[in-house]
Formats: C-alpha cells, structure tokens, sequence
C-alpha cells in the first residue's frame, strides 16, 4: 500500500510561520495611511531608518535568507508604537515570534548605539541662547536651558526577591531622568535606575549632576519641580509662595516646566509599548531600559522630521508614581540667593 508523502516546507520549519513572505513584503506595496496605523510612521520616515541603520542590522548569517534591515525595522516599530505581544506585529510582516524578538533587540541596539548623536545638549553660544530665548518667550522665565524631570515606565519583575526595582505604587519600574527643550526635543536620557529610586536620589546620582556640578552655562539652569533639591543649576518653585512676587515666580515655572510633562504623554502616546496600559515590559531592567533608550532616540528623530503629536489626543494612561514633595531649600544657600535675585530682578 502506497503510502501519501506530505512535502514539508523547509523554510517554514526551520525559520518560523510566514517566513516565506518576508521577500514579498515591500513598502510600496502598502499606503502611507496602512504603514502609520499599523507601525506608526510614514513610508519616508521609514526609508530614513533604513538608510540609517542599514549597516548596523546586515549582520553576518549562515543562513541563506535573512531578514532584510527593511524587515526588522518594521517588526521593531510595530512593538514600540503598538505595545501588542510581538506575535501579532510578527505576523504582519510574516516572522516569527524568535526572528520577532530578535529584530526588536536588533533595532533596539542600533538605535541605542545612536543616541549620542540625536540626544545632547547644544554645546554653541547662539544654540544656548536660543534655548533661553524660547523658553522666555514660553513664560517669562529667563535663563532657562532645559526642564527636567523623572518618570517611571514598568517592567516585569527582574527577581523575585529584588525589591530595588519596586516602587511606590509596588509596581516594578525604571525610573527614567529626562531633560527637554521647549519643543519636547529630548537633550539628556539616563533609563537605568531603579524604581525605588526617589527622583532626588536619581538626579543626585546622575551623570546629568556630574556634568552640571562641572559647569553650566553663565545665568543659565534647568528647571525642575519639588521633588529635587534646590541647586544653583537648578531652579525650583517655592513651596509656600507668601508674595505676589513668589507667585509670580511660581506661576511662570510651572508653565515652562509642564513643557516635560507633556513630552513624556507625547512619548507614551507614541510608543505604546511605554504607556504600561499594555502590561508591563516583558524584559530584564538592561534591556527595557535599552528599549526606553531607543524609543527616547526615535522620539527626537521623528522631531527632526516635523512629526509633532502634540496636538494628538493623549487618553488611556497607567498613572505614574507620584513623588512625595522634598523641602530641603536651605541646604545650599548660593542657589537661594540665585533664585531670590531672579524673583527680584523679573518677578517683582
């Protein structure tokens, strides 16, 4: 008796489910509307990631098929703009959940290895001083060369008896420092530390205070909310404002500082894998702290490219960890004089 043969497909048993169509998948084979809604940026926003990161992701391979820098991008943008478990973004460009995996740490990598180039402070007088003319213009707060704050993006539990990554809400974290320009243009990013971490602690630690102890532009500082400490690069609101001076002065940082709070909505907006809505980030503190990294380098991009999603509903968000109010205002009595002459001279 003959016995049927079942011809297997090779590709589909060594390399995943729908392999077979990652030569088929091309970008101009879609419309724009398909490639935003499905990995969140346009047909040219994407061809600028390629042209970018193309030589980081054309590895060696033994394998006869790999999957092309086109590919991998797409399979990456698919899980930071939608949040969804890598199965589903796998199947719209036709891997599997391993080749998904690796595509995501792929880019991740790539992109990662870039931030230096797109997230820095401007280093030239005339960029400096645009800085602090932006943000005059914002609110009437003079000197201000970016505003700074901490937020908390949840990951899995690392260990079960690690409780460093436990934070307020007893829910396991990084706590990202970010500072941003007017147009929520990421200067600096540190996405390793600790949830448990309170945003003090974070700054105090940083490489962020490092830099600054070492030196800041003349009449210039940052500008940062109650949880951190007084500093002379640091400007932050009066916790009791008496004066109309003091409210005065109170009003104006808020409005600049609130500059950040809407970066990070933006960035959860955006990247969807962020917003904690979706469960928590399925990887160990180095890699999705290298995740929040590459999402933080796409971000500034994008801005390089006009896509601005300000004006684009915010709505859906895990809420963040609060930060106890910190008054520790006479511990460094240079920035206090600093903050007095700067309520006398513009707020008075």
């Amino acid at each position: 008796m003959a016995l049927p043969i079942t011809i297997l497909d090779c590709d589909l048993l060594l390399y995943g489910r729908g392999h077979r169509t990652l030569d088929r998948f091309k970008l101009d084979d879609v419309t724009d509307e398909y490639l935003i809604s499905t990995y969140g940026f346009s047909r040219e926003f994407i061809r600028y990631l390629v042209d970018l990161l193309g030589a980081s992701l054309c590895r060696p391979t033994q394998r006869s098929r790999a999957i092309s820098p086109e590919t991998q991008i797409l399979a990456a943008l698919g899980f930071y703009t939608s949040g969804s478990f890598q199965t589903r973004m796998g199947d719209a460009v036709g891997i599997s959940q391993a080749s998904m995996s690796r595509c995501v740490a792929n880019v991740t990598e790539a992109l990662v290895e870039r931030a230096s180039r797109f997230i820095r402070f401007p280093e030239d007088e005339m960029s400096v001083q645009g800085l602090k003319g932006d943000f005059y213009g914002l609110a009437g707060m003079p000197g201000v060369v970016g505003v700074l704050d901490c937020t908390h993006v949840t990951i899995k539990a690392p260990n079960a008896e690690d409780l460093s990554y436990v934070n307020r809400k007893g829910l396991h974290s990084l706590n990202c420092l970010m500072v941003c320009d007017i147009r929520g243009t990421l200067l600096h990013v540190e996405t390793h530390w600790p949830g448990s971490l309170r945003d003090s602690a974070v700054l105090q630690r940083s490489a962020l205070a490092a830099q600054l102890e070492a030196g800041m532009p003349k009449d210039g500082w940052l500008l940062g909310d109650n949880a951190f400490y007084l500093r002379t690069w640091l400007m932050t609101p009066l916790p009791i404002p008496e004066t109309p001076t003091e409210c005065r002065y109170n009003l104006a940082h808020s409005a600049t500082h609130n500059v950040i709070e809407r970066t990070f909505r933006t960035l959860r907006f955006r990247f969807r894998c962020l917003d904690g809505s979706r469960g928590a980030l399925q990887y160990s503190p180095e890699k999705s702290s290298h995740i929040i990294l590459a999402c933080c380098v796409l971000h500034n991009i994008s801005l390089e490219h006009g896509l601005d999603v300000w004006s684009s509903p915010v709505t859906g968000l895990v809420e963040q960890p609060e930060e106890e109010v910190e008054h520790m205002e006479s511990l460094d009595s240079e920035a206090d004089r600093i903050r007095q002459e700067l309520m006398l001279t513009h707020f008075s």
